[in-house]
């Protein structure tokens, strides 16, 4: 997913971010913003906090508002990157790159999140699995994995010795973030990395990892233990070279029947951060399946610090749902930002305001949309960035 891109999704969206005026310092007018609890604030007062204020909602302390990024947040800059790197391994294996990449919407929209452009499919040529993401058709795995013998020449994931310019480039991004926004890393689910690598690429029905797993459980177990282990080093090295949050998806794993996601994907995701907590006990781990309303009650089970809803659920009702213990992120539908400012206004504010009062991270449903017009965009974050509670 980059900036997110995942290849778990569609490919890179792009908009135009040459909106350098748009901001409401940049501007002599102070307009009055709708709060989304009712009411009119002032412009929106500057705070100073030893934490980002992503980190601060989670644990459920008093934050005036929620904290807000998108996923797939890009611009028209990465359009340029693309046309002179080609190919989406070239840029997302440079250090530079993935730092300029990752920087673009801090830099435009001041995001209170900023995600690491990468995709969920990096680790696995450090796992013996060859692999390319071509544009038009996406995610290539060159040998599928189909047999026992297939899963025994996998190998454990070592993201010192394999993706040392993932580490590098969080390094880096800490350091130019500082506090003001939390950097967030990301992997892949155990269950979802396994649809890729045995359907050889993105699937429609899934045909093959379910012929695995109802013919042979025992060979495809062996694998989901492989990335089980391999993810919660990824997650560790991460949160080690300064992610402050990891966001995991699972976006294959809304495909199965709920009897099925607790035998093959659930365990799998509870040993992840089961053992991530045992060294980062305050690190914040977020779970991603898009289309997750049939598992919503099995999510929380994972131990997960934040379930994020795609728009299919109601906001009200998978707070009702999910409980109090865990935050929530989302929930808008891309599509909303094709709408009206007005429209999309009120969808921010209907969303807050049926999130309730903290432990919310304001987001899409899924990433931004190819085409959605940059203005709105812009708009988006400058009315949640002004709402108070």
């Amino acid at each position: 997913m980059s900036c997110i891109y995942s290849s778990s999704i569609s490919s890179f969206s792009a908009f135009s971010t040459s909106l350098r005026s748009r901001s409401p310092s940049t501007s002599n007018s102070k307009p009055r913003i709708y709060c989304a609890l009712g009411g009119t604030v002032a412009e929106p007062k500057i705070i100073s906090a030893a934490d980002p204020l992503l980190l601060s909602a989670v644990r459920g302390e008093d934050v005036e508002r929620p904290p807000v990024w998108l996923m797939r947040q890009a611009g028209r800059s990465y359009q340029i990157i693309c046309e002179k790197y080609p190919t989406f391994r070239e840029r997302s294996e440079n250090v530079d790159l993935v730092v300029e990449i990752s920087l673009q919407p801090w830099k435009v929209f001041k995001p209170d999140g900023v995600i690491l452009f990468s995709d969920i499919l990096t680790p696995l040529s450090g796992m013996n699995i060859p692999f390319d993401i071509i544009k038009g058709k996406g995610p290539v795995i060159f040998d599928p994995l189909r047999t026992a013998a297939d899963v025994e020449k996998v190998r454990e994931f070592v993201p010192e010795d394999s993706v040392p310019y993932v580490g590098e480039a969080l390094r880096i991004l800490r350091k130019e973030v500082d506090n003001a926004a939390a950097v967030l890393g990301f992997v892949g689910a155990p269950f979802t990395l396994a649809s890729y690598v045995v359907e050889g690429g993105s699937s429609k029905h899934f045909s093959q990892i379910k012929r695995l797993a109802f013919s042979q459980p025992k060979v495809l177990h062996a694998l989901l233990q492989k990335f089980t282990t391999s993810m919660a080093k990824y997650i560790q090295y991460q949160a080690d070279k300064g992610a402050q949050a990891v966001q995991i998806f699972d976006s294959w794993a809304t495909e199965l029947s709920p009897v099925d996601f607790e035998e093959f994907s659930l365990p799998y995701l509870k040993r992840i951060v089961d053992t991530v907590k045992q060294t980062h006990p305050n690190l914040p781990i977020i779970l991603y399946a898009s289309g997750s309303g049939g598992l919503l009650e099995r999510l929380p089970l994972t131990g997960v610090d934040v379930v994020s809803l795609d728009w299919t659920v109601d906001m009200a009702e998978g707070r009702r749902r999910l409980g109090t213990d865990v935050a929530v992120q989302g929930n808008i539908d891309p599509g909303v930002l094709f709408g009206s400012k007005e429209f999309i206004t009120n969808r921010i504010n209907d969303t807050v305001r049926k999130a309730g009062k903290g432990k919310h991270i304001l987001n899409l449903g899924h990433g931004i949309v190819v085409g959605t017009p940059e203005e709105n965009v812009a708009h988006f974050f400058e009315v949640a960035r002004g709402i108070r509670y």
